[in-house]
């Protein structure tokens, strides 16, 4: 108990001390206008509020990732504690906040798109590619994820066909129609479920005396799985996922004024931490062991543990609203990861968004592939979306040190943990069965040697950026402060 109460401790302080040191050294000005603003189209760029904003962010990047990957991560025993609680802090809410405010500063940019600006034309390309197919592989993922959620909680009275088709035809809507429409109305009533059935779970392991196991690095996993680099690929969304940045730019061009991005962005970051960390806590708790725990994933999946743990926790009516909560986090990625898809799409073929046939002629085919994907099995869909995912999220890292470097700052704060992780992304893939299935110590090896031959090349770019001066934020002269 004393490891959880403290990780949730250590996550509110860094966001208070952190991430007060990482807004301050980015430097905001508040009396820069936003896109929200200078590019409002009334679809995609449309000025809300901060709270509106911050709930948005957080069920945007809240998937079934910080439920799903830490109940799997619990297999670990508590060293699933010791990334969420440093991954979080460091990693994942500096990519966040990096990735938000510099899109803000060019005019909402998706990743694609700063990619190319700061680590080179051709990387827009494969950037491009990168993102969308992860983003194809999120939206079919959260697709099926609370189809088979709902399935169960009507204990099958509805056909699992139809509840994905009426999943589809919702993410049509909320891809197409402007984002004030359906996502900016439904999504504060959503983040209150989810927040909700989150302190619900969180309070009565507190209240009951859950056996919460203390600090440890010994690997409990009954296949003894290596907790390193797979923990990395497992717990994501809870501690540092590509996928958020992918969804940012969407609120970067909501975001009213520059001083609001501690707070959507790496404030929500630490809020998905704490939810995962209630998740974590649960799943190593209330089963008997790791065993136990294991046995329930075998049979019924990541949502049998989440059915069983809210069921236990708050009781009949309870649990099924905290399963309902569950439900809402895929669904609110599902849409917001088509729509992403669909901006990126349009921002790298130039084509403005703002008619709707515009936006249906590129979403319609992304639509199609995702039901053609439905039919591929899930843990294979889930394994190639985990290292997807990981490695977007040491583009994003290495975009910001970029970035940090040009104008002079602490690029060491996004460096580092963008090393880190591509040194797991590299020996993950070599040693993976959907990689190249080279043996482990090969694996740590090229892992390393690689990070370094990229760091080199990183430097050689970055001090030719530096040299040439290049702009690093989109001009706006003649808007005065608009917020």
């Amino acid at each position: 108990m004393f490891t959880f109460l403290g990780g949730i401790a250590l996550l509110i302080i860094g966001y208070f001390t952190y991430g007060k040191f990482i807004e301050k050294m980015f430097g905001v000005k508040e009396s820069r206008a936003t896109p929200a603003y200078v590019n409002s189209d009334g679809v995609d760029y449309v000025p809300m509020s901060t709270s509106k904003n911050s709930l948005i962010q957080l069920l945007n990047i809240a998937g079934t990732g910080p439920i799903f990957g830490p109940i799997m991560g619990a297999l670990y025993g508590p060293a699933a504690f010791i990334w969420i609680v440093v991954g979080c802090i460091f990693a994942g809410a500096v990519h966040d906040y990096l990735t938000g405010m510099i899109s803000i500063r060019n005019r909402g940019a998706h990743l694609p798109e700063l990619a190319s600006k700061f680590l080179g034309k051709v990387m827009r390309h494969v950037v491009n590619a990168f993102a969308v197919l992860l983003l194809l592989l999120v939206g079919t993922v959260f697709v099926s994820t609370p189809a088979s959620l709902l399935h169960v909680l009507m204990d099958g009275k509805i056909a699992l066909g139809l509840i994905i088709g009426f999943i589809f035809l919702y993410y049509i809507l909320a891809t197409l129609l402007p984002v004030d429409k359906i996502i900016g109305r439904l999504y504060p009533y959503f983040g209150a479920l989810l927040v909700i059935s989150a302190l619900g779970v969180g309070i009565g392991l507190i209240v009951t005396g859950a056996p919460i196991p203390e600090l440890s690095f010994q690997n409990f996993h009954p296949d003894n799985a290596p907790i390193f680099p797979l923990i990395f690929f497992t717990i994501t969304c809870g501690a540092l996922s590509g996928f958020h940045a992918t969804q940012t730019p969407i609120i970067s061009r909501t975001t009213q004024n520059e001083k609001q991005g501690r707070k959507i962005f790496y404030g929500m970051m630490i809020a998905e931490g704490i939810i995962a960390m209630i998740w974590a806590a649960a799943s190593m708790s209330l089963f008997d062991g790791y065993n136990g725990l294991n046995e329930v994933l075998a049979a019924g999946g990541p949502g049998a543990v989440v059915s069983e743990v809210s069921t236990t926790m708050l009781g009949a009516i309870g649990g099924t609203l905290a399963v309902l909560g569950v439900v809402v986090l895929p669904i609110t990625s599902g849409d917001t990861a088509f729509r992403s898809a669909r901006m990126i799409i349009a921002e790298y073929l130039n084509i403005a968004q703002k008619k709707f046939s515009s936006r249906l002629w590129i979403a319609v085919p992304l639509f199609v592939i995702s039901l053609i994907l439905t039919q591929i099995d899930f843990n294979i869909l889930w394994r190639y979306f985990s290292w997807a995912n990981q490695a977007t999220a040491v583009i994003a890292l290495f975009v910001g040190a970029m970035y940090l470097y040009i104008a002079k700052k602490n690029y060491w704060v996004s460096l580092i943990p963008g090393s880190f992780m591509l040194v797991m992304v590299i020996t993950y893939i070599l040693n993976a069965q959907i990689g190249f299935r080279l043996s482990m110590d090969v694996s740590w090896y090229g892992g390393v040697i690689g990070t370094a031959i990229l760091l080199v090349l990183f430097f050689r770019a970055a001090k030719k950026a530096r040299a040439k001066n290049l702009q690093l934020d989109e001009d706006i002269s003649g808007w005065d402060k608009v917020a």
